[in-house]
């Protein structure tokens, strides 16, 4: 418990962090915050088109732009929170170098800084969801415990590819292509019944799977999430944060001298 006992005190810092990585992402730019949005509504566009007038994708009524939107928001708060994660030690490598504090810190601003994107892009879904006439079910409360569990599973893995980049920088040139597979292997543009039977059990093997379906459940067709599957991922993912941040800790000692 003392590396927790730690990173309380130490909580400041966070914010610090939290703070400095959004004035440095929107320094600058002429539309600031806006880039929160237009990242998964660009994304948006083009999967309307490919998936929707091209590919014919069944959303069992929903209209795609609102199907696709309400799942990129969530995935884009991941895929920018492991991209950032990653890098955060090298990123900061003259604070590492330099002084004494729990490195967590740095990861656990990395993901704070994200979510501000993710209200942002939470109230354009708000704004869509009126605009298409969708009703909001009782089953959105849902998403702040999803949300939840998707924020243990992002810390367990940049824990680990955090620190395997102060020591192998491979692993940040594979990562935006792994992300990038990864999302085709999540429902994000497409709905959970396209996958067959025969590859299902192995296709669930993947945590985001029943975590993004989730979201989609809860916000659009006012259903519960699965929530036995949801407990095997929060078994999986709570024994993985555990590994990865016992080594994370281990690794860290020799952050300063590699870096």
């Amino acid at each position: 418990m003392n590396p927790i006992r730690e990173l309380v005190q130490y909580s400041y810092l966070i914010l610090s962090f939290a703070r400095r990585d959004i004035r440095a992402r929107y320094k600058q730019t002429a539309l600031g915050a806006a880039w929160a949005v237009l990242q998964p509504l660009s994304l948006m566009i083009v999967f309307t088109l490919v998936f929707d007038k091209v590919a014919r994708i069944p959303t069992d009524g929903t209209p795609y732009p609102l199907f696709s939107f309400s799942a990129l928001i969530f995935w884009s708060f991941f895929s920018t929170s492991m991209s950032q994660g990653t890098f955060a030690m090298t990123s900061n490598s003259n604070l590492v170098r330099k002084i004494y504090f729990p490195r967590e810190t740095l990861l656990l601003a990395v993901m704070l800084s994200a979510s501000l994107d993710l209200a942002i892009a939470c109230a354009m879904l708000g704004v869509l969801l009126v605009l298409y006439g969708s009703t909001i079910s009782w089953t959105v409360l849902w998403v702040p415990l999803l949300l939840g569990l998707q924020v243990l599973f992002t810390l367990a893995l940049i824990c680990f590819t955090s620190a395997v980049h102060v020591y192998f920088r491979d692993i940040g040139h594979a990562l935006s292509l792994g992300l990038q597979l990864w999302m085709f292997a999540t429902p994000v543009a497409y709905p959970m019944s396209v996958v067959p039977q025969s590859v299902r059990s192995w296709y669930l093997l993947n945590p985001m799977a029943p975590i993004i379906d989730g979201y989609r459940r809860a916000i659009l067709y006012g259903q519960p999430p699965d929530l036995p599957r949801l407990g095997i991922v929060l078994l999986f993912v709570t024994a993985l944060l555990f590994l990865t941040y016992f080594g994370f800790k281990r690794a860290e000692r020799t952050f300063a001298d590699v870096i």
